[in-house]
């Protein structure tokens, strides 16, 4: 699989873990709050936590994880915690051709954390947006929420085995969100990861579903009068809105809120996919999906979002192909399995469902049922499936993912009884029916009075936003008057060519605007919009000429070529040797020579 490379794009590799093994979930939180710092900057493309860390405890050469991810940087690097001290080391890698472009070593107390985090993220952005051209650049990235170490060190904690996503695993999680909360009853993030677990897992059915709602609601907007600004804290609501309650209006206002704070997430993407196929927009839901895609290329969530929104489609074969590749994935993602039979069935592929349910058995919650719904709609015998192996699977107490038995009744012609069925759970707000108007099972059903009542009743007005189109900015627009522009040129070529700051080795966008005296943003625009290049290649033109100009004077034969390029301002023999090749299409050894 190879995505399409955008320069402006970076993934974070999980940083290593060179300390003791129990603060595993220290490196990975220094990973992932890198990753949502990075992730609000407009203009840059941020991989997702679940791509980048696919690659975790995995040796792999940076250009193959380039072209899997589409991007053009790695980040990677190592954390150790001794004492009250934390070790980072981080180095900023080119996909293309494996070229180090920074690296840096930080030593600081546990204590300053934050300030390290954001300082690294800030960095990271500068040498990208020197390297591949102009996008704005907030003063900080990270802005955090809580100043008790411990009480983030146990978010930390909760959170790693949130991500697990198995209910398990998010109901000990809560636990340390609580403790979180207890160390700082200011802490807004603890009080959005606690409610969104308990929403989850109410919503899942792991508990009982209005109580769970209640709770949920109440932290999320504990932390929301906290920090009403806050990213996660919108998702949280608006995921809640949706799943729990069904009620769009909400759910939208919260989500893109949530977009606008952190125009990169993925999950946000992935949500809005959710909440337009609702509402029954599928093309709308598939280009969030396909946005969510380009961020997060190896998620099996979304490529299996984005088979079930074709499958809605009617486009089976072109479904099978995007759940192959959640399952290549995940092997053990049971959606996925659960879709690639209903895939199957609709495809009218017997012999390849009987393979994946043999197969894949311990994934599939009502596999004989599945079977039987198949000969019930093709009005065929090829599994003849008894009434009392159905009997069996339907007692289990588990609610399946798909409702398996309510297409079963669908399809044995028990229609009424299938219309009671579909009315309680849609009361109940089941998350197995959240998209009943587009499910393909339900068809016969369409024309009953009882099923039109209960589309108008869930989609009444009090629910359905009014969704307005939004305007997306360029970053042509110019942020410099007339007259200011024909300074800031001025000032430039002055520092240029008078003070040859392209001498200096180390000379950073952010110094050279000091020098000029104006914003880096605008300097970062300036030389992208008005000059056609990026810092890098605007400072390295200069360079060239400086060498040119140094090699060709007699008094200098004896000092070497890389000698003169070090004296012109350049710090690597690579990049030297490879931007010359590229201005000047020969080598410096064959240019010296020609115009000696």
């Amino acid at each position: 699989m190879h995505a399409v490379i955008n320069s402006k794009s970076i993934a974070v590799l999980p940083f290593i873990n060179i300390g003791s093994d129990e603060n595993e979930y220290f490196s990975d939180g220094i990973s992932e709050e890198i990753i949502n710092a990075l992730t609000k900057i407009e203009g840059l493309k941020v991989t997702a936590r679940t791509s980048s860390f696919f690659y975790k405890n995995k040796s792999l050469d940076a250009r193959h994880i380039g072209n899997e991810l589409g991007v053009e940087t790695l980040l990677e690097g190592s954390v150790r915690i001794i004492n009250e001290r934390v070790r980072i080391t981080a180095q900023l890698i080119r996909t293309d051709n494996g070229f180090h472009m920074w690296s840096e070593n930080f030593d600081r107390k546990l204590s300053d954390i934050f300030e390290l985090q954001d300082e690294i993220s800030l960095l990271i952005a500068d040498k990208i947006r020197e390297n591949f051209g102009h996008f704005e650049l907030q003063e900080h990235l990270v802005i955090p929420t809580t100043k008790n170490i411990e009480a983030y060190q146990k978010l930390l904690k909760g959170r790693e085995l949130r991500m697990r996503w198995n209910g398990a695993d998010v109901a000990s999680a809560i636990a340390f969100f609580d403790e979180s909360i207890e160390l700082d009853p200011q802490y807004p993030d603890a009080y959005f990861e606690k409610g969104w677990c308990i929403g989850m897992l109410a919503s899942w059915g792991y508990m009982d579903k209005t109580e769970g709602l209640v709770q949920a609601d109440r932290n999320i907007d504990i932390g929301l009068q906290l920090n009403p600004d806050s990213s996660i804290g919108h998702y949280a609501k608006g995921t809640i809105s949706f799943w729990g309650y069904w009620n769009y209006k909400d759910a939208f206002k919260h989500l893109e809120r949530s977009l606008e704070i952190n125009p990169n997430a993925a999950e946000i993407r992935d949500a809005l996919a959710d909440c337009y196929a609702g509402l029954g927009n599928i093309d709308k839901a598939l280009e969030n999906n396909a946005i969510a895609l380009r961020i997060n290329p190896l998620s099996a969530n979304l490529h299996f979002t984005h088979a079930n929104l074709i499958y809605f489609k009617k486009q089976f074969k072109d479904a099978i192909i995007h759940l192959n590749k959640a399952l290549n994935i995940d092997p053990t993602f049971p959606l996925a399995h659960e879709m690639m039979v209903a895939a199957l069935i609709f495809d009218n592929q017997p012999e390849a469902l009987k393979n994946h349910i043999e197969k894949n058995s311990e994934w599939l919650s009502r596999p004989k049922c599945c079977m039987a719904i198949y000969d019930l709609m093709y009005k065929v015998s090829r599994f003849k499936i008894s009434d009392i192996e159905l009997s069996h699977e339907q007692n289990k107490k588990s609610l399946p993912l798909r409702a398996w038995d309510l297409y079963l009744e669908v399809y044995r012609n028990n229609h009424s009884k299938a219309l009671n069925i579909l009315t309680e759970r849609i009361n109940a707000r089941s998350g197995q029916l959240f998209s009943f108007q587009n499910d393909l099972f339900l068809q016969p059903l369409h024309n009953y009075e009882d099923y039109q009542s209960l589309v108008a009743i869930v989609f009444q007005s009090s629910v359905i936003p009014k969704l307005k189109q939004k305007t997306i900015s360029t970053d042509k627009e110019t942020p410099f008057t007339e007259d200011e522009l024909s300074k800031a040129i001025t000032s430039l070529e002055k520092a240029m060519i008078l003070g040859k700051e392209y001498c200096k080795p180390e000379l950073s966008l952010k110094q050279l605007a000091f020098k000029i005296n104006i914003h880096p943003n605008k300097l970062s625009w300036l030389l992208n919009n008005h000059f056609g290049k990026n810092f890098n290649d605007f400072i390295n033109q200069y360079r060239i000429k400086e060498f040119q100009q140094l090699a060709i004077l007699p008094e200098n034969k004896h000092i070497t070529l890389l000698g003169l390029a070090y004296d012109s301002g350049f710090n690597s023999k690579t990049v030297f040797n490879t931007f010359f090749k590229k201005e000047t299409g020969k080598t410096p050894k064959k240019w010296v020579k020609a115009n000696s």
